[in-house]
């Protein structure tokens, strides 16, 4: 009849709500990254006894959140370097070797040579840049793979380092390494100021100079950026010797947080950690835009699943096996693919309504 009301249609509210959480998570990738952070941080505080527990003891600020942040400092450090080369479509399957190189060098001029820290610390970290100049050299001038590349280095890393301490454990005492790994600044360990130091002066570089603009060119395309009259070449050294001098950083802080060079262990399998890291945060392997607070992110994710597992008495051995289902759901999460299903899910339901 004429005088009949047309029925309302339902409401489309959160069919319109949900397509823009959608839209924003396809255009900031970070976060993905950050909305993991913080439902495992939600977790943690719910269902880990003690971990959100602070005390000040001889002024410095102690607890699980503090730990997660200072023990994930080397893996920040190296997410960092390895988000610019990702970026660059490449890949640096060498950072943890070249870690073990810088502290392996700085250890033996304090304990054997008697140099003052401040200079074997300079030493380790020419080591671990030129190291990483070695690496993008290989890929710019060479024309390896990176992961060609880089591997040699994996390999021969670790080996100059165990030849030049006899594959020993080199024990040194430096009151200047034990303030950069122990003292406090601000209540705070001095590895998380350089974490957030580095993770400045590169987002500075990324954002305020052309850095990030070539870096993006590069790694979308470089062929097309190399015609266009970019540096490619100079770009590519600049990032694969930018991230060894990550990797020895992250090397110094290892070998000063534990007063030893430890060949072995410093660095082992924390390039796959970082590299983790940095695709939870965002960055493609396809090369493209870096998205460096992503990697940040995802770097603490990975640090904190290991200090949550740990306090809940999981095996190391099944510590790993959770990282790799985490990891590897986050970064299902930002397919391609998975958008698709959730748009075709989304679309399902409102024919159905």
């Amino acid at each position: 009849m004429s005088g009949d009301k047309p029925k309302p249609a339902p409401s489309s509210r959160p069919a319109c709500w949900a397509r823009a959480l959608a839209d924003a998570f396809r255009r900031h990738p970070t976060l993905w990254p950050f909305t993991a952070m913080v439902v495992l941080l939600a977790w943690n505080v719910l269902f880990t006894p003690n971990f959100m527990n602070f005390e000040v003891h001889e002024g410095r600020l102690f607890g699980s959140v503090v730990s997660i942040l200072q023990k994930g400092a080397p893996v920040m450090l190296l997410a960092i370097g390895m988000t610019l080369v990702i970026g660059l479509g490449g890949i640096d399957i060498s950072v943890g070797s070249v870690m073990a190189m810088a502290g392996t060098v700085t250890a033996l001029l304090i304990a054997g040579q008697g140099l003052p820290a401040p200079v074997a610390v300079l030493a380790g970290l020419g080591v671990a840049l030129l190291a990483g100049a070695w690496n993008g050299a290989l890929v710019t001038f060479v024309g390896l793979q990176p992961i060609i590349a880089t591997l040699v280095l994996l390999m021969g890393g670790r080996g100059i380092a165990q030849a030049l301490t006899g594959d020993q454990n080199v024990p040194f005492t430096s009151p200047a390494m034990e303030y950069l790994s122990t003292r406090p600044l601000l209540y705070l360990p001095i590895p998380i100021f350089i974490v957030l130091g580095a993770a400045v002066v590169v987002l500075l570089a990324l954002h305020k100079t052309v850095l990030g603009l070539y870096i993006e060119a590069i790694g979308g395309n470089a062929k097309a950026a190399r015609l266009a009259g970019l540096p490619v070449h100079g770009v590519r050294l600049l990032v694969y010797a930018f991230c060894g001098l990550c990797a020895g950083l992250a090397g110094v802080i290892n070998t000063a947080d534990i007063q030893r060079a430890d060949v072995a262990n410093c660095g082992l399998y924390l390039e796959l950690d970082a590299i983790l890291a940095v695709v939870i945060g965002g960055t493609s392997f396809a090369g493209g835009r870096p998205y460096l607070v992503g990697a940040i992110f995802g770097a603490i994710i990975m640090r904190m699943l290991t200090t949550m597992l740990l306090m809940h008495n999981v095996p190391t051995e099944k510590t790993l096996i959770v990282k790799a289902v985490v990891a590897i759901a986050v970064c299902l999460i930002q397919t391609p693919a998975f958008a698709g299903f959730m748009g075709r899910l989304r679309l399902g339901r409102a024919r159905q309504a």
